[in-house]
């Protein structure tokens, strides 16, 4: 059975690239997330695996969806990874401290998120 990964990402063409260096990874069903309301919606209604999520995104950003996923008992054990321009260590300390798994800084090269999405399902560890 495919592992489910959400992806919450405001950009079309970075959602895509995500998408298509996960496909070319494994064999993964992946839920299209234009911005962070759509991905609380579709939290509820679908058991996701894994959680990808950009931070600057309108309506509800992603250190919000990080905040609700990680404080919320029927998620908190799903794996984040932040994919963000922000790239301080500031920004990436905040991220990991609200329950991020892992920060990648775009751009970032394919291999390295193909590598934390395997490190996760394969061996099952976090990433």
């Amino acid at each position: 059975m495919a592992r489910k990964i959400l992806i919450a990402e405001d950009s079309a063409t970075m959602r895509a690239l995500i998408v298509s260096t996960l496909s070319a990874a494994g064999d993964y069903d992946i839920i299209e997330a234009a911005n962070g309301f759509e991905a609380l919606r579709i939290l509820p209604r679908e058991k996701v695996d894994l959680v990808i999520t950009d931070i600057n995104m309108p309506d509800i950003n992603g250190l919000e969806l990080v905040s609700f996923v990680k404080n919320n008992p029927n998620y908190s054990d799903t794996p984040l990874i932040i994919i963000s321009t922000e790239g301080s260590e500031k920004d990436r300390n905040k991220g990991l401290a609200l329950g991020a798994d892992a920060y990648l800084v775009k751009p970032f090269a394919p291999e390295e998120l193909q590598t934390l999405v395997r490190r996760y399902f394969e061996q099952g560890e976090q990433p």
